[in-house]
């Protein structure tokens, strides 16, 4: 009895670990900082406290294993609101909020920027280590499609592998994984 208690906890302890893992999300200013001293690619996470679809991502993409592990070990992982209030500085330039005309929000300078003026939520933009942009990636992505462009850009094969090449040898691998 004592033993079955005991591994019980055990199971329950190792449970709670594994879903307390979350993305370490940092803020622009501090991935760039970090990028700075340790260069590493960035996921930026162009959201709006609004967007439905933006949550959705959140508590289902966001929250998937795999995608947790592999975002905090190869990326540093931002949150950019696209209505921030507050200015940016960003490669020698200042970035702010411009306000609508009709009283609206207004979207953020730099978001616009890093999304090419396609201000589509959510957006993701993959920064290489460089800080130049590498891809924007728009809309609602289920882990299982995901998790694919996530080692697409983290293992660099964007620089030299075609994406229809790519995940044929992404398929292979992870069928040997299973």
């Amino acid at each position: 009895m004592k033993k079955t208690i005991v591994l019980a906890a055990m199971m329950f302890a190792c449970m709670l670990g594994v879903a307390q893992e979350k993305i370490q999300w940092m803020d622009f200013e501090e991935a760039v900082s970090a990028c700075q001293k340790n260069p590493k690619m960035m996921f930026i996470d162009v959201y709006t406290t609004w967007c439905g679809w933006c949550t959705k991502m959140d508590n289902t993409t966001f929250t998937d294993p795999q995608v947790v592990k592999y975002m905090n070990e190869n990326f540093y992982p931002v949150k950019l609101n696209a209505e921030r209030p507050d200015a940016v500085t960003f490669q020698g330039r200042e970035y702010v909020n411009v306000p609508r005309s009709d009283g609206r929000k207004g979207s953020h300078q730099l978001a616009a920027a890093l999304l090419n003026n396609k201000m589509s939520y959510p957006s993701y933009v993959i920064l290489n280590d460089k800080m130049q942009r590498v891809q924007v990636i728009p809309g609602y992505q289920e882990a299982k499609n995901f998790l694919p462009m996530l080692h697409f850009f983290g293992e660099g094969a964007y620089n030299t592998t075609p994406w229809a090449e790519f995940m044929e040898e992404y398929s292979k691998r992870s069928a040997v994984q299973k």
